[in-house]
């Protein structure tokens, strides 16, 4: 019992020590300059600078609905200081004709490609999703990343609103107490981040926190009327939880849209899964909740 207690102090200490040394590394590093690279303030979480890119540029549209960037056009880059550096990861949302000029230019900065592949089916352009990973200089990072997206028609200042977000029209204490979380309206869609109960690392690396990291459960609501709603997101799925995660899903009506991995070294192996519907908001988040069930996440 005593060795078990001791063993636990020890990891609790290294854990410890490892989060002051990423600290560290992140207070080292010269954020301003990182921001006006990418022509953007970051969202800070802990050590995590994340960097949105919605396409705002495009009118995408599926099923007769118009898709806010919030609920599927919200590219993005985050960096965690690390190796020496600092490691990013991404998922840049694409037109099919810009995806070859922006990978050349990215492997030819040294960055990964970690994976290229659809969210939507049916959208009207047609958008694809890049995956992206690399470790080293923050600043030199960003300017590949930067340069890449140059190549692209994706917006490289932030304009001001023109006019306030518009209000989420749905039942969002129903769906928060459905979904066992708390939700957030972002751009006139309500979102949530459902984490994992089990830690994932990359390359050794904890990726941590899991929402700004891209490894948790996404779910986004956009009001189409009547109490109806439009979803889609990703369900992040160890291999033994994708096939009863689709039947929940197809159980209750919700399309399977695309099932593909998003990173190359996790552990432990990830699947992502994504999905779409448009009918009853309540009922889709029912649906969306037995297929919660049947994963390894967390309830508020």
């Amino acid at each position: 019992m005593k060795r078990k207690i001791l063993s636990l102090a020890v990891a609790g200490l290294a854990l410890a020590y490892l989060s002051f040394v990423y600290m560290a590394r992140a207070q080292s590093i010269d954020w301003r300059k990182v921001d006006e690279t990418l022509g953007r303030k970051a969202a800070v979480s802990d050590d995590i600078h994340r960097y949105g890119f919605p396409r705002s540029d495009l009118s995408v549209t599926l099923d007769g609905v118009t898709i806010k960037p919030s609920l599927a056009l919200g590219g993005w880059v985050a960096f965690k200081p690390g190796h020496g550096g600092a490691m990013v990861m991404g998922d840049l949302v694409l037109l099919e004709t810009e995806i070859n000029p922006v990978m050349a230019k990215m492997i030819a900065s040294g960055l990964e490609i970690t994976a290229v592949h659809n969210h939507l089916l049916r959208a009207s352009p047609a958008t694809f999703y890049m995956h992206l990973a690399g470790h080293g200089d923050p600043l030199k990072l960003a300017s590949a990343i930067h340069d890449a997206l140059a190549e692209s028609t994706t917006p490289l200042t932030i304009a001001a609103p023109a006019s306030p977000p518009p209000a989420v029209d749905l039942d969002t204490a129903k769906l928060d107490q459905i979904i066992g979380v708390k939700g957030q309206a972002n751009g006139g869609v309500y979102q949530f981040n459902v984490k994992r109960r089990d830690p994932i690392t990359q390359d050794g690396t904890p990726l941590t926190p899991v929402g700004p990291m891209g490894v948790a459960i996404g779910i986004n609501f956009q009001p189409t009327g009547g109490g109806k709603a439009a979803i889609t997101g990703d369900f992040v799925l160890t291999a033994d939880e994708v096939n009863p995660v689709i039947v929940a899903l197809r159980t209750h009506s919700i399309e399977v849209t695309a099932l593909h991995s998003h990173m190359l070294d996790e552990q432990p192996r990830l699947f992502f899964m994504h999905f779409w519907a448009n009918d009853d908001a309540i009922r889709l988040a029912e649906g969306l909740r037995a297929a919660l069930d049947k994963t390894a996440s967390t309830k508020n």
